[in-house]
């Protein structure tokens, strides 16, 4: 990477904060986004972008750098939505706004992106390809901004697209990348059972509800146990159970709710089927009636295999050998993954952890925080994909197939 950029960068670092830590002190849920994309526009404008598209996909901003010969579109992508979540940190730039809170890091994804933007604007002149920018709302909240912005047309004309999530399970310092399979697939179940309530004296003129519940429990985790191929990972959670109203009573309704997460597409689609028959039969034999909503979550994350292995070595080149490690695949989701499904590139881990800043919790935690030099970190990671796509002389060649996980 130009050592120009790098400088520059470096030169915005203590701006690069202060905008993290407004973002962070007005946070903003999901879909409810307003102040937070007039504050990038803002900037945006600031740095004297002009190609600027707002109300993408809902708030999502979607801004063009034109370099000054033609080439490819590289596009970059930063989320900055937040979490419903009381903040319990110290920091003196806590939230203001209570039961509200920027515990992902959603608030420095943002800033770095700004901190890129204004270096490659500066540097526009040595490109040959544009820059776009894509600043996604609703991360958080399925169905998420990536589809909405994606209808919306924010990748027409894009060849490759690169995104990073700062992680702070991942020490500070380190890099986390995987080729293929990254992150999974994340989908919702609501299971409900409805039986026949009646006097917790008398249990043989009722039909327990809250006793069906517990055998469908039991049953869901023989799908990944006798099921699943064992070489392919999958989870069935059920997270949350509610039924009853007394201790005397016998419950006339049970709902369960939870979460499934794979990587494959098929088995996916197994689960979703063996669920559905293991809910049907287990209250067929005790009488009840069940019925079960699978709502489709964020697809896995699918990193391409030439995007993967020109950002290792761009990352060698950056960094120094060993920085980049390659990681285990992650069972959280994250819905850069339609954007993969569009187009070729891959989605990293920057890491943010460092406990002697009080970064040592994991995401979506009331003390949530990050070590904010990740930010330069990320920053350089991004910078240095466009220059290897944008400035290098011998353009990397691109991924063809990008439909991986689709159905």
């Amino acid at each position: 990477m130009n050592d120009s950029w790098s400088d520059d960068l470096e030169k915005s670092f203590d701006t690069m904060v202060e905008w993290r830590r407004y973002l962070h002190q007005h946070p903003e849920l999901s879909y409810h986004e307003t102040e937070t994309a007039a504050f990038i526009l803002e900037k945006l404008k600031s740095f004297g972008i002009t190609d600027i598209k707002t109300h993408v996909g809902g708030y999502g901003i979607v801004a063009r750098i034109h370099g000054a010969k033609p080439g490819l579109t590289v596009a970059l992508r930063a989320d900055f939505d937040a979490l419903p979540i009381d903040e319990e940190t110290d920091v003196p730039y806590k939230s203001k706004v209570p039961n509200v809170m920027h515990a992902c890091g959603h608030d420095g994804h943002t800033s770095t992106l700004l901190g890129v933007a204004k270096v490659i604007q500066e540097h526009r002149s040595e490109l040959a390809g544009d820059v776009v920018l894509l600043h996604q709302p609703a991360e958080e909240y399925p169905p998420g901004g990536a589809q909405a912005m994606i209808k919306d047309g924010c990748l027409d004309d894009v060849d490759l697209v690169f995104g990073t999530h700062l992680w702070s399970t991942v020490p500070f310092g380190t890099i986390g990348y995987r080729k293929g399979y990254f992150m999974a697939a994340a989908d919702y179940i609501k299971i409900s059972i409805q039986g026949k309530g009646g006097h917790g004296s008398a249990p043989h003129l009722s039909i327990d509800s809250v006793a069906v519940a517990s055998q469908v429990v039991n049953q869901l985790q023989m799908i990944v146990a006798r099921e699943v191929d064992p070489q392919k990972a999958a989870v069935v959670t059920i997270g949350k159970f509610n039924a009853g109203v007394a201790p005397n009573v016998i419950a006339d309704t049970a709902v369960l709710e939870g979460t499934v997460r794979t990587f494959d597409p098929a088995v996916r689609e197994l689960i979703k089927k063996e669920l559905a028959s293991i809910v049907e039969n287990v209250c067929a034999a005790y009488h009840a009636q069940g019925h079960v909503a699978y709502h489709d979550g964020y697809p896995a994350v699918f990193n391409h295999e030439k995007e993967t292995d020109v950002f290792k070595k761009a990352m060698d080149e950056t960094f120094g050998e060993g920085t980049a490690v390659e990681i285990a695949p992650q069972m959280g989701g994250e819905d850069f993954s339609s954007f993969l499904l569009e187009k070729p590139g891959m989605f990293w881990f920057s890491g943010a952890g460092n406990p002697e800043v009080g970064a040592s919790y994991p995401h979506h935690h009331p003390k949530f925080n990050f070590d904010e030099r990740v930010m330069l970190v990320a920053g350089k990671a991004f910078l240095s994909m466009v220059d290897k796509y944008l400035c290098a002389k011998e353009i990397p060649e691109l991924t063809g197939n990008v439909a991986v996980g689709k159905k």
